[in-house]
């Protein structure tokens, strides 16, 4: 009997195997310690592999994909429905087994190590600025304790630190001095890293074609474009922009029954990070509305007479993920229509 589906539960030191023949029969049910994966594998004839998408997921796909078989990843989500009563490592590699033999199943494109590595940038950029803005608010709350006020802005605070550098009229005690100076300090180091990842975002951004062209939407500036160019390996895997738009959780939620649609709150599904960085770009299209004179310049002021701005935000987020995935699926420049 030869393995025609294998499903494949990923975990850090041993993975669970369950394989099927053509017949849907199980032929196969087995633990593997990490190391042995590959050599296993390499052994096996050409099937069809399924695994969850996961951190590690895109690496396994590369590796076993090079050894002739047909590898897919799967949203963990998706894989759910099939899994049978108790969770356990055999459950959810039968579940996977299954899931992936679907006519109808989404799957999740393979990234490359280049695209891996470019959301690694972004990612440590964002914690970066997570923890620079942590350390701007322990300042801000340190400097308060003495009756020292700062004004909003990280400007203000940095203004802040460089008094306390060049002088001591500030009257803190010696011991709250050096501490602070070591915040500002980290707060320095943490400047120059960001500025260093985002450098390394622009040669990346500047030798992209996909990136270039999605940096001509408006909203959209470099750090949208590298991180979008990077997380959408394949557009077409999408059938149309709303459904990417629903990929990023920038859609109703729907609770409809009976023939009756009922839309609800955007349901913040998906990729949480791109979803930011699409809203914030659609508030600064927003904010410029008034001095554009293109067709969606007079969209945005038509729906701000009407709605909320943060609801426009939202509504002008969803548009710009969707011709973001017509640009990555056309190959085609954004092409501003002026108003009349």
């Amino acid at each position: 009997m030869i393995i025609t589906t294998l499903g494949i539960d990923l975990a850090k030191s041993v993975f669970q195997l369950h394989g099927v023949d053509a017949d849907g029969a199980v032929i196969l049910q087995k633990k593997l310690r990490r190391g042995a994966v590959l050599d296993f594998l390499s052994k096996l004839g050409p099937c069809l592999i399924g695994m969850e998408a996961c951190a590690t997921s895109h690496y396994w796909a590369r590796e076993i994909a090079a050894l002739g078989h047909d590898v897919r990843l799967i949203p963990p989500a998706y894989v759910k429905p099939y899994v049978k009563r108790q969770k356990n490592d055999a459950a959810d590699a039968e579940a996977i087994c299954e899931a992936v033999t679907r006519p109808n199943m989404r799957f999740v494109p393979m990234k490359t190590e280049e695209q891996q590595g470019v959301l690694v940038l972004h990612r440590s950029r964002d914690l970066l600025m997570r923890q620079r803005t942590m350390i701007l608010n322990a300042i801000r709350a340190h400097f308060a304790e003495f009756g020292i006020i700062a004004a909003q802005g990280p400007r203000k605070v940095a203004e802040l630190c460089m008094r306390l550098r060049d002088d001591g009229t500030l009257g803190l005690p010696e011991v709250a001095r050096s501490a602070l100076l070591a915040l500002a300090d980290q707060l320095d180091n943490l400047a120059a890293e960001v500025r260093n990842i985002e450098q390394q975002l622009m040669v990346w951004h500047r030798q992209n074609a996909a990136s270039q062209r999605l940096e001509t939407i408006p909203g959209v500036g470099r750090i949208t474009a590298t991180a979008l160019a990077a997380s959408v390996p394949d557009p077409v895997a999408f059938k149309s922009g709303r459904q990417f738009a629903a990929y990023l959780g920038l859609v109703p939620r729907q609770n409809s029954s009976g023939g009756k649609d009922r839309l609800g709150h955007i349901s913040k599904m998906g990729n949480g990070y791109l979803r930011r960085l699409l809203v914030v770009g659609a508030t600064s299209v927003t904010r410029r509305a008034p001095a554009t004179d293109t067709q969606s310049g007079a969209w945005v002021r038509s729906l701000l007479e009407r709605k909320p701005m943060r609801l426009v935000t939202v509504a002008i987020a969803n548009k710009t993920a969707r011709t973001a995935w017509a640009l990555l699926a056309k190959g085609e420049d954004y092409k501003a229509v002026t108003a009349i």
